[in-house]
C-alpha cells in the first residue's frame, strides 16, 4: 500500500473527512498544541478534517472555530463546542466574529484564543516558485491574524512550502514567540514540499531581548530578584534593591514575564 493510500484508507476507515486529520495529529504529538479545555481557531477549516481533530483532543471544556470563506458542514458529533465563522479571515469583522464566539474581546496585550492553526494552500499552478510564494502569503495572513487572536504563551502552526522564502518568513515570526521549529508531519505526501512553522509561547510583553531600559525597583520577590514593571508586565532584575532606578538590558522574555541585569 503506497503512502497516499494508507492514510487516505485510514481517514474513511476512521471516519474523518480529510486525510489531512493525521498531519494534526501528529504536529500535536510532536508540539503539543492541543491540550485539554484549550481554544482553537482552524483558518481555511473545510471540509473540517482538523477541526475532528482539534475537537477530540480539547475535550469537553475546550472550543473548536472554524473559519472559511467555504460553509462547513457541522460535525456530527455534538461536543466539544463546535463553531463556525463563514468569511475571510483578514477581514476585521470576521476576526471580530471569532472573538465573539470565544466569548472575549483582545485586550491590550493578548486575545482570548490559544492556539491558531492553518493547513491553507494555494491553488496548484504547476509553476512551484509561483506555488511557493503563494504558500508564504498565505501563511503570512494566517499569522497575522494569530498575531490579533492570540493570548500571551498561545501557539501557532501554518503549512507553507519550502523555498527561498521560507527563511525570511520563519525570521518574521519568530520575535513574537519564544521559538519557532520546522514540522513535517509523516502523514504529509511523500512527494509533498510542504512543512508545517510550529511557533510556541506567543510573547506579548511590552519588552523584547536585548533592549535597554530605565526602571523603578518597587519590590524584591522571594528569589531576592528585584521586581520592575513596565506598561504592567513583571521585570526580574538580578542584584537591585527596592526603590533602585537603573537602567537594565533586557535578557530572556517569557510569554508573561521576563528578566533584565542592570547596565554597569
Amino acid at each position: 500500500m503506497s503512502h497516499k493510500d494508507e492514510y487516505y484508507n485510514r481517514a474513511k476507515q476512521e471516519g474523518y473527512r480529510a486525510r489531512s486529520a493525521y498531519k494534526l495529529q501528529q504536529l500535536d504529538e510532536t508540539a503539543g498544541l492541543l491540550g485539554e479545555g484549550r481554544t482553537v481557531v482552524d483558518l481555511g477549516a473545510a471540509p473540517g478534517g482538523w477541526l475532528q481533530v482539534a475537537a477530540e483532543r480539547v475535550g469537553e471544556r475546550g472550543t473548536v472555530v472554524g473559519v472559511d470563506r467555504q460553509r462547513i458542514d457541522p460535525l456530527d458529533d455534538p461536543e466539544p463546542a463546535v463553531e463556525y465563522v463563514r468569511g475571510d479571515m483578514t477581514e476585521g469583522r470576521t476576526k471580530d466574529e471569532i472573538r465573539e464566539v470565544v466569548g472575549g474581546d483582545a485586550d491590550a496585550r493578548g486575545g482570548p484564543v490559544d492556539v491558531v492553526v492553518s493547513d491553507m494552500a494555494p491553488n496548484m499552478s504547476g509553476d512551484y516558485d509561483l506555488d511557493h510564494a503563494r504558500s508564504v502569503h498565505l501563511a503570512r495572513q494566517a499569522f497575522e491574524v494569530a498575531t490579533d487572536l492570540l493570548d500571551a504563551g498561545g501557539d501557532f502552526a501554518a503549512k507553507v512550502f519550502d523555498g527561498q522564502d521560507l527563511a525570511d518568513l520563519k525570521a518574521d515570526i519568530e520575535p513574537e514567540f519564544e521559538y519557532v521549529r520546522e514540522v513535517r508531519p509523516d502523514a504529509s505526501r511523500d512527494s509533498s514540499s510542504e512543512l508545517y512553522l510550529v511557533a510556541k509561547h506567543r510573547l506579548t510583553a511590552p519588552v523584547r531581548e536585548g533592549e535597554e531600559l530605565d526602571v523603578t525597583i518597587e519590590d524584591v520577590g522571594e528569589e531576592g530578584d528585584g521586581i520592575a514593571k513596565v506598561e504592567g508586565f513583571t521585570l526580574f532584575v538580578s542584584g537591585v534593591a527596592e526603590g533602585d532606578e537603573v537602567t537594565v538590558r533586557v535578557d530572556d522574555v517569557k510569554p508573561r514575564y521576563a528578566f533584565a541585569q542592570p547596565v554597569e
